[in-house]
């Protein structure tokens, strides 16, 4: 199948995006965040200090910080992957600046959004380390993170040429077109976007393990919760936010919110899939309708993963594979939503301009 130009990068950078996603996830949970207490470098070095001599020197340089070799690769690996995804950004703009010259309709704006935000990105990776993991701009780092993919993913779809919606079967007025649908799809990625951000926040205070049991939580449906302070967002800078500094009882009303976020976003996604599945979509033909059930089946599938894996953490108490896979999943059933919204705007676009 031809393809626009460009789009093979595009597809290269949204996997490397993946990685940095998931790299990311991993570094978080293993505590490496702080693995490099300072930035760009590792204790003044490009590197993590190895040699006896470089450890010595680092520790002299930061005391209260002490060399901890398997702490501080994960953080300079993950640096230096997000390094190369900046260059590669900026390679996509550059090809897009190029085509865009060529032809008005190739997108412009949508690189020109990304490398904006992998600089923004940037300066919230030197933020987290320098602010020693507040909660404040670890969230926003890991929503820029998200964002940086599902937008890469977004402009893959955009470059890929497939073929043209059949005309040949009887279309319907416009009034009875995908708008439905389309609202339901919209609402189902806002609600998915505030799920992500409420994991965000319990991931940055760690508050994933505030319930270890299930569906209970310290055997109550309704524990006992401080919600002022767990969603306090004027935290003070300067502490150490490494292991969290809240109570048990900000703990809890955070991890408590994020359950209850949980069965929202299921009930929802749930019930747009279900619309979705019955809906028979008389006015588009039977590609469209097999591409609307593909990503519909898609954000099923995830979604399900998505539940057993966070059911998982709390019953195994957050083993880290699971909790990684829980991250990276969380990441798919986002992008899943944005390609069930493309394809929907596409289809309705096309359904509108034939009827």
């Amino acid at each position: 199948m031809k393809v626009k130009a460009g789009y093979w990068l595009a597809l290269l950078t949204t996997t490397l995006a993946a990685c940095v996603v998931i790299l990311g996830a991993y570094t978080r949970l293993v505590d490496a965040g702080l693995g490099c207490p300072d930035w760009p470098g590792c204790y003044g070095f490009l590197t993590v200090p190895a040699t006896s001599a470089d450890i010595a020197e680092a520790n002299l340089r930061y005391p209260e910080m002490p060399v901890e070799i398997a702490k501080g690769w994960p953080e300079m690996i993950h640096r230096y992957l997000a390094g190369t995804l900046g260059l590669f950004i900026l390679m996509i703009t550059i090809v897009a600046y190029r085509e865009h010259k060529k032809d008005k309709c190739y997108p412009i704006k949508l690189p020109l959004f990304l490398l904006v935000m992998v600089i923004i990105q940037a300066a919230f990776g030197m933020w987290t380390v320098t602010l020693k993991l507040w909660p404040q701009v670890v969230l926003a780092h890991l929503i820029g993170g998200f964002t940086t993919f599902s937008l890469l993913f977004l402009l893959t779809l955009r470059l890929r040429t497939v073929k043209s919606i059949s005309t040949q079967q009887k279309r319907v007025s416009v009034g009875n077109n995908l708008s439905k649908y389309r609202a339901l799809a919209s609402t189902g990625l806002i609600i998915v976007v505030f799920q992500i951000m409420l994991g965000g926040w319990t991931s940055s205070n760690y508050a994933a393990i505030a319930c270890l049991d299930f569906p209970t939580c310290h055997n109550s449906f309704w524990p006992e919760m401080d919600f002022s302070q767990g969603f306090n967002i004027f935290q003070q800078i300067g502490p150490n936010y490494l292991g969290g500094i809240m109570d048990s009882n900000a703990r809890t009303a955070i991890h408590m919110t994020h359950r209850i976020g949980a069965m929202i976003t299921t009930v929802f996604l749930g019930y747009m899939c279900f619309s979705l599945f019955r809906n028979k979509h008389n006015y588009i033909d039977k590609t469209s309708q097999k591409i609307i059930n593909n990503w519909t089946v898609s954000v099923l599938i995830i979604l399900i993963a998505q539940l057993s894996l966070g059911v998982s953490n709390i019953m195994w108490f957050i083993p880290l594979l699971v909790a990684v896979a829980h991250n990276a999943c969380g990441a798919l059933l986002l992008v899943s939503l944005v390609g069930l919204n493309y394809q929907l705007y596409k289809i309705n676009r096309q359904e509108i301009s034939n009827a």
